[in-house]
């Protein structure tokens, strides 16, 4: 009987994956946002992505031209999914503008529930740790919320010409007001390992608003 002789495992580096260029660097963002959402940019080291990841360090120097520059392409992917996410509820027609805030949230607290309340927002944690990030990083922060911003005060001027809002209301600063507690709730939901915080300040800006 032929004996097959067992192939030593390599130790110190990750095994070489055969992958393309575009799909190694959408892996190791994709796996830099796994990681980042749940844990500080500044204590986390490349080496920790790159371990999960399964890629050689030497690749990640490849796409990236230091961390910082890795952490504005995170801001930028998570950016494009959030504003993805957003639009999929706050410009639905089929329901009233206030009705797709709510969705909005529902579909958040079922995220974070699905992760267990490990994971929260990438811009709110990099919000936290300004003194570690670059002008570039910080910049790019202010213009995800912008966008983030503009997207509720879209949906709350619809909500005005619909009459379910009173007629005076400020929406660009109410809008700017949705983020800064949304924030505050998302932690507060990580902290508690629960939707509450969540459920509670939505309900709590639908009734001012209102």
């Amino acid at each position: 009987m032929e004996k097959h002789s067992k192939v030593p495992s390599r130790r110190g580096r990750p095994p070489k994956i055969a992958r393309s260029n575009a799909d190694t660097r959408a892996l190791l963002i994709n796996t830099g946002l796994a990681v980042l959402t749940e844990k500080g940019f500044s204590a986390t080291g490349i080496d920790l992505i790159l371990k999960s990841a399964q890629v050689p360090k030497g690749s990640f120097y490849h796409y990236f031209k230091s961390k910082n520059d890795f952490g504005l392409a995170l801001i930028d992917a998570y950016d494009n999914y959030f504003q993805a996410k957003l639009k999929r509820h706050l410009i639905n027609e089929a329901t009233t503008p206030l009705e797709r805030i709510v969705l909005f949230a529902n579909d958040a607290k079922q995220g974070m529930a699905k992760f267990e309340f490990t994971r929260g927002c990438l811009i709110g944690n990099l919000n936290q740790e300004l003194s570690y990030l670059d002008d570039f990083m910080i910049e790019r922060i202010k213009k995800a919320y912008n966008s983030w911003q503009a997207l509720i005060e879209q949906c709350l001027l619809d909500a005005k010409k619909l009459k379910q809002i009173p007629q005076a209301s400020d929406c660009k600063m109410l809008a700017e007001f949705f983020w800064i507690g949304w924030e505050g709730a998302v932690m507060r939901s990580k902290l508690d390992k629960s939707s509450e915080p969540l459920t509670l300040y939505t309900a709590q800006f639908l009734r001012l608003i209102l």
